[in-house]
């Protein structure tokens, strides 16, 4: 069917697909049992993807066998495996470099494995990869063949451990589009791969707002997803590739009051800025305030009996304050789990990271792992 059709009938017949997923509802519950492996993840980025290096002798240091050992020791259950597509096309033509950067992430994933890790197969594309599904059927019907050839790939393993996201992130303003796209890909890989669990978002940027109007696919098996960084005002002070208005935030406080803030609102050096900072404050945010914000995830898991994972939250941490770091992961991570969403910190070791890397040596953050409900009393070595 092509592909407009298949966006028309998502647009038409909502209840359709609705009655579909209804009436397998109470026979399936394969999707809920397989997010008991994605309870307390961290997100492995910057490795296999957001690079502009992949060659083999970075891909084997810049996080280690070890690190994913590490991983494990410190009590997370699983990894979100950020994997370009760039180099996946290249496997899929068969070049050299394609074919090592392949080889290199099948070690991984067996590693993982052998550690009783979870993995997150994340498609996790620049943005000009996003754009061109923006219109056409061309370039749908690419990004399905590379999604088959993927699965096909990853089908051997252990389902319960091989969990495949079809896209991080889309940055698609039309959500109807989206919903058709994201039906057709979910299609290719259970063909290519029947025994393993999906993981589908909203469109745009996988954020609440994005899950909460999604209709669910017409497939069992698949687990929704968002990201969570809210307030942004916090998790991203200082960052300098997103909205200028965080740029330049230091010592941003959390938990917000009108009074705590006010100190910032010197650091904007325009009125919008300063709105922007104004409204963090104003909005106290805290632990009731994520909680109540969370709840509507559960209620949207309740209402179409599927499961929801927060494949992304964390803090910017070189402008942050390192308590106040630590208790907003604590109040995230708390009521996370209070509203029964799996969940994987952004990230492992860059700006948002968990541990820190310097001379060779991987040093935890104490007080993360702590917020996180882990640990850190690592066994010692033999």
């Amino acid at each position: 069917m092509p592909l407009s059709h298949r966006l028309l009938a998502t647009i038409l017949f909502p209840a359709l697909l609705a009655s579909a997923r209804t009436s397998a509802q109470n026979t399936d519950n394969l999707a809920f049992q397989r997010a008991q492996h994605l309870r307390r993840g961290i997100n492995t980025s910057d490795w296999f993807a957001q690079s502009s290096d992949y060659s083999v002798q970075r891909l084997r240091t810049f996080t280690t066998p070890d690190d994913i050992r590490l991983i494990h020791q410190l009590g997370f259950d699983h990894i979100r495996l950020s994997i370009d597509a760039e180099p996946l096309l290249a496997w899929q033509r068969k070049q050299p470099n394609g074919i090592a950067f392949i080889e290199e992430l099948d070690s991984i994933v067996k590693l993982a494995i052998e550690q009783k890790l979870g993995v997150v197969i994340d498609l996790h594309p620049q943005t000009r990869y996003k754009q061109s599904l923006l219109q056409g059927d061309e370039s749908i019907q690419r990004f399905a063949m590379l999604w088959r050839s993927l699965a096909t790939h990853f089908a051997s393993f252990d389902p319960d451990f091989i969990f495949f996201e079809i896209m991080n992130e889309p940055e698609q303003p039309d959500r109807y589009r989206w919903q058709g796209i994201q039906s057709l890909i979910a299609e290719q890989i259970r063909s290519a791969a029947p025994n393993n669990t999906i993981i589908a978002c909203g469109a745009r940027w996988s954020g609440l707002e994005d899950l909460l109007p999604l209709q669910p696919l017409a497939l069992l098996n698949i687990i929704y997803t968002f990201h969570d960084y809210e307030p942004f005002a916090f998790t991203h002070q200082g960052a300098t590739w997103t909205d200028p208005a965080v740029q330049p935030l230091r010592n941003v406080p959390y938990p917000s009051t009108p009074e705590n803030i006010a100190k910032n609102l010197d650091q904007e050096p325009t009125l919008s800025g300063q709105f922007f900072v104004q409204q963090y404050g104003l909005a106290r945010w805290d632990a009731h305030r994520i909680d109540i914000t969370l709840s509507f995830a559960e209620r949207w898991s309740q209402l179409h009996h599927a499961p929801v994972y927060v494949g992304e939250f964390g803090v910017h941490r070189p402008y942050a304050d390192s308590a106040a770091r630590a208790q907003w992961l604590k109040d995230m991570r708390t009521m996370l789990e209070k509203h029964h969403l799996g969940w994987a910190m952004w990230d492992y070791q860059d700006n948002f990271g968990a541990v820190t890397k310097k001379d060779g040596q991987t040093t935890p953050a104490p007080a993360v792992i702590e917020a996180l409900g882990l640990t850190t009393q690592l066994p010692a070595k033999q």
